[in-house]
C-alpha cells in the first residue's frame, strides 16, 4: 500500500462486504477505530481488512454478532481458547441441526400443501389454509 492506508471503499470491496457494513460494525465496535488523513479520511491498515473478513466469514457460517465479538476476543494473541471456541463451534452445530430440521419439516408441509392444491380449481387453497393453521 506503499505507505498509506486504505479507503472505506477499498476496505469494503477487498473484503467483499457493502461500504455501510463497515460503518455499522465500527459503530458496534467490532471494527476498530481507523486512522485519518490529514484530511480527515478513515485510513485502514491490513489489520482492518484482516478483521473485517474474519466477520464476514464468520457471519457466513451464521454466527451472530455477539458470539463474533466473543471469538475476536479469544482471537487475541496470547489467549489460550481452543476449548473455548471448539464448544462454541459444538454449540452453533447443534443450533444449525435445529435448523436444518426445521427446514426439512417445512419442506414436508409445504410439498403436501402443493400436492393437495388440484390445480387451483379448489375453492379455498391448501397453501393458504396450512399457512393460517
Amino acid at each position: 500500500m506503499s505507505g498509506r492506508g486504505l479507503t472505506i471503499g477499498r476496505l469494503a470491496e477487498s473484503a467483499g462486504v457493502n461500504l455501510e457494513t463497515v460503518r455499522y460494525y465500527e459503530r458496534i465496535g467490532l471494527m476498530p477505530e481507523p486512522g485519518r488523513t490529514p484530511g480527515g479520511h478513515r485510513s485502514y491498515e491490513p489489520e482492518h481488512r484482516r478483521r473485517l473478513r474474519f466477520i464476514r466469514r464468520s457471519r457466513e457460517l451464521g454466527f451472530g454478532l455477539d458470539a463474533i465479538r466473543r471469538l475476536i476476543a479469544l482471537s487475541e494473541p496470547g489467549v489460550e481458547a481452543c476449548r473455548e471456541v471448539r464448544d462454541m463451534a459444538q454449540d452453533h452445530i447443534t443450533s444449525v441441526d435445529a435448523k436444518i430440521a426445521d427446514l426439512r419439516r417445512l419442506r414436508r408441509v409445504l410439498k403436501q400443501a402443493v400436492t393437495d392444491c388440484c390445480e387451483g380449481v379448489t375453492v379455498r387453497c391448501p397453501v393458504i389454509e396450512e399457512l393460517g393453521s
